[in-house]
């Protein structure tokens, strides 16, 4: 036997991890236990968490059993292929660095540059040079001021942009050097974790009384349909799903464990569904035109002061390098990069206009196939992102790529027109009234937290109360058959505990 100290900690993750790569990723309950001779309920455990961190979602049979599925090589959810992660790394590290060259070279040199143009200005007026000053003076520390603020933005604060910044008081608004930054990089993206992320699908859940499917999920998300289905296994894993099969065939994800509360009846208001949710564009700076228009100038007057400063008649190196070469180049970058960011910026702002239309679509389509109206023309989604995007120009050939993608997912019926093809998407009804139908076969809204039968703070008295009360419980209004779990006092034999593992017919009397 091992020592229990020097033994091995029990890993059911890494083992089940093994195990299905000699699986090749696709395995039932059953495979799992039989290859590793875990206990079920803990392989179960194990896929649910696999199910949450890999890449990786839930199938039905056609007989109602559950396989799990993973890609293969079992892939974090996460993953980010190394080429990518070089580039993020390296960007990051690149706009660190150059904004930190910023905070001392826009302000810095501008203060340079002003003091000597004052300082040329006020010579050329006296013929003696005699108008320099040094030092540093009150309106020096109101431009300073100026640059970082005040004293009313939190310096850890996030700069989201204008539209954002102009909803906070005055003295909380963004100080100059954020915008600065904005006009190069871009206005700073707001990054919330998963479990933030998960919030409003919780609430989703909590809304539909405990039961979704991934056609519901899409509603909610408009994501593609197999990214649906593999985010509903993340979900089973993280929050106790499980998944069952209507009668019709239809995967239904249930989470009893969402709609119990110490509080009573769970209630949660339906959260915006995907066509209420679209994506802004996104802009170059995020800044006001007049705060671009600032910094633009106040960049610009540092490229112009060190396009003359750094070609003087006489070569002196540090004029040369020191009010030339370095602020011309920091100057120039200063301009190159947003340049740089805005061709790319399009084809962003080219997938955010393609997910809108593809979320306005999952309404119109959502829309007819559970009401009255079963079909959609082509004409008619066109018309539908058309109004809805009022003022921004979509090609209607994207329009119905979007359109026949999302018949694609569906396997919807198609039918051909004179003025074109118009589609019925049978499966999202059918989705829809499986939900429902099983929301009323297990009412988990109805789940009550029955009386405190043990808690950590009862003395052994109060226990012995819960447990005889518990007990006059169970009896109260039923008639049990106790005897059935006692064999008879007058039926003895010998047995012993090693004999149970040894014997080979466990079901032998």
């Amino acid at each position: 036997m091992l020592d229990p100290v020097t033994a091995a900690p029990h890993r059911p993750d890494s083992t089940v991890s093994a195990a299905l790569r000699g699986l090749g990723g696709r395995a039932t309950l059953g495979d799992v236990v039989s290859a590793t001779g875990l206990p079920d309920h803990e392989a179960e455990v194990a896929l649910r968490s696999l199910l949450e961190t890999r890449r990786g979602h839930l199938e039905v049979s056609d007989s109602g059993d559950l396989l799990y599925r993973f890609d293969p090589r079992l892939i974090e959810r996460d993953a980010e292929p190394f080429r990518a992660r070089f580039r993020r790394v390296a960007w990051s590290a690149f706009k660190v660095g150059f904004k930190i060259w910023t905070a001392v070279m826009l302000v810095a040199y501008f203060v340079v540059f002003v003091l000597l143009l004052i300082a040329m200005l006020t010579a050329n007026r006296d013929g003696r040079g005699s108008g320099g000053r040094r030092g540093f003076s009150l309106g020096d520390f109101f431009i300073l001021h100026w640059l970082l603020g005040g004293r009313g933005w939190d310096r850890r604060g996030l700069y989201y942009g204008d539209r954002h910044a102009r909803r906070l008081p005055k003295d909380a608004r963004p100080p100059f050097y954020k915008k600065v930054f904005a006009f190069i990089f871009g206005p700073e993206e707001p990054r919330p974790t998963q479990l933030q992320q998960d919030r409003t699908v919780v609430q989703l859940i909590q809304a539909r009384k405990g039961v979704l499917t991934s056609s519901e999920l899409i509603e909610h998300t408009g994501l593609r349909i197999d990214d649906a289905v593999e985010e509903m296994g993340r979900l089973t894993g993280a929050y106790g799903g499980d998944p069952r099969v209507s009668d019709a065939g239809e995967v239904v994800y249930a989470f009893p464990e969402l709609m119990r509360s110490a509080h009573g009846e769970v209630r949660a208001r339906e959260p915006k569904p995907a066509w209420m949710r679209l994506e802004y564009p996104k802009t170059l700076t995020g800044n006001s035109g007049g705060a671009n228009v600032g910094i633009g100038a106040m960049n610009g007057f540092n490229l112009a002061m060190a396009s003359g400063l750094g070609l003087p008649s006489s070569f002196d190196p540090v004029i040369f390098y020191g009010l030339g070469v370095v602020p011309f180049t920091f100057s120039t970058l200063f301009f190159a990069i947003p340049i740089v960011r805005s061709l790319t910026l399009a084809g962003e702002n080219r997938a955010r206009m393609r997910r809108n239309v593809r979320r306005l679509l999952v309404g119109l389509v959502y829309s007819r196939s559970v009401g009255a109206v079963r079909w959609v023309a082509a004409d008619d989604a066109i018309r539908h992102v058309t109004r809805a995007l009022d003022g921004h120009q979509v090609p209607p050939k994207i329009i119905l790529t979007e359109l026949e993608r999302l018949s694609a997912e569906f396997d919807a019926e198609v039918e051909a027109e004179d003025e074109g093809f118009r589609y019925r998407f049978a499966a999202i009804r059918e989705s829809f009234v499986e939900a429902e139908l099983m929301r009323r076969r297990l009412k988990l809204q109805d789940q009550r937290l029955g009386p405190i039968v043990y808690a950590t703070s009862d003395t052994a008295a109060e226990a012995s109360r819960r447990d005889l009360a518990a007990f006059d419980r169970e009896l109260e209004g039923a008639q049990l058959d106790l005897s059935r779990y006692l064999p008879s006092h007058t039926r003895v034999g010998y047995e012993e505990d090693f004999e149970v593992i040894m014997d080979p017919d466990p079901a032998k009397t």
